[in-house]
């Protein structure tokens, strides 16, 4: 059996979004953020010493970090190649960099922003008008210029086909769907993305994410 570490609210529920797809089997172990920090519990770091989700137990075989997860699953059980374009074609390409671009580009802006807008609320009450006014400026300079950069570049790779990855869904749709999710939740208005608003909305009426979410539970970003 195929056991998921799961953190409420977190990317792991891509994991579960992508066993669905898959038609697989598996166990949900659920863990809980501190509702004060919004850190995982320390139990996870009985389970990786980095203490962060997702995590995937499949018999003695241990994954951690949602792409190699997800790159493991496709290697292992997506035998017919259903959720991604044949290696060494355009497609093929593509979903390779989506893949990694959905962690390695996309999220770090977004981790940013979500940082400094949590800092004025954090910082001791004499200091925060200056905390809030070097927040601020960080956001207008840099953070939110690159927000932009990011969601017009996935607002023009949309347009052809509505998928990242060549004409059909696939895992690096899975993918960047948790970048998309906080970017709309936190980042930029989606009436000027029409392209992501629809690939949001495509995904979201998926069966297999439906089922994920029952599975997975409280995500605030659906």
């Amino acid at each position: 059996m195929i056991v998921v570490h799961h953190l409420n609210n977190s990317r792991s529920q891509r994991v579960l979004w992508l066993l669905e797809e898959l038609g697989l089997p598996y166990e949900v172990r659920r863990y809980e953020r501190n509702p004060a920090t919004m850190l995982a519990p320390p139990e996870l770091k009985a389970v990786h010493p980095l203490g962060k989700s997702p995590v995937l137990d499949d018999g003695e075989v241990r994954v951690a970090e949602t792409g190699a997860i997800i790159e493991y699953l496709l290697d292992a059980y997506d035998l017919e190649g259903r959720l991604r374009p044949a290696r060494g074609t355009a497609d093929g390409r593509r979903f390779t960099y989506w893949l990694h671009y959905a962690e390695g580009s996309a999220m770090p802006p977004l981790l940013l922003k979500l940082v400094f807008s949590q800092l004025p609320k954090r910082a001791p009450g004499l200091v925060r008008p200056l905390v809030n006014g070097v927040a601020a400026k960080a956001q207008a300079g840099f953070i939110d210029p690159q927000l932009k950069t990011h969601a017009d570049w996935q607002e023009k790779e949309l347009a052809a086909t509505g998928w990242f990855a060549g004409p059909d869904f696939s895992a690096a749709d899975i993918m960047m769907s948790f970048p998309l999710e906080a970017a709309a939740s936190r980042a930029v208005d989606l009436a000027a993305y029409p392209n992501i608003a629809r690939f949001l909305q495509t995904i979201h009426a998926r069966p297999a994410w439906k089922r994920a979410l029952e599975r997975g539970g409280d995500y605030a970003y659906a």
